[in-house]
């Protein structure tokens, strides 16, 4: 597996994966109505895939967003097919690291039903440093949880 910068051709692709992990993973909770475009926000300062294979098949998504003078990651998210492969570890990486390039402290949010999301942070040394109440999560959440790159 790979991490490269996501190409005009892989857009579409990540499209139909992201409806597989919206419908399958329940992420986003609410779905975009462009996707493309959300897939695409305008303050990115990049957007990788993580690819496997000799064709190299997009197994997962990562975007890197500027806020002020930080950076957040967004849109990360792992082909289910492929979970428990480091997959997301490898982009959450990827992130860190261009994150330290730019130097820019790094940080994002996740809702507070994203099991296996929050467990990923956690386990990669993010911390935790707030919760927000949410109203449109409905039934699926109620809290964003924000964490910090580790240092």
């Amino acid at each position: 597996m790979s991490i490269r910068e996501r190409r005009s051709e892989d857009l579409q692709v990540c499209v139909e994966l992201l409806r597989v992990v919206h419908e399958q993973a329940g992420y986003p909770i609410n779905w975009p109505a462009d996707p493309e475009r959300w897939l695409t926000p305008e303050a990115a300062l990049g957007c990788w895939v993580a690819v496997t294979g000799a064709g190299e098949r997009v197994v997962g998504h990562a975007v890197l967003t500027g806020v002020g003078d930080g950076a957040e990651v967004e849109r990360l998210f792992v082909d289910p097919t492929a979970t428990r492969q480091g997959v997301g570890r490898q982009l959450l990486d990827h992130c860190v690291q261009t994150a330290a390039e730019l130097g820019r402290p790094l940080s994002l949010e996740v809702v507070g039903n994203r099991g296996a999301a929050e467990r990923l942070y956690r386990r990669a040394g993010w911390l935790e440093t707030g919760r927000t109440p949410i109203d449109w999560g409905g039934d699926h959440a109620t809290e964003l949880i924000r964490f910090s790159a580790p240092r």
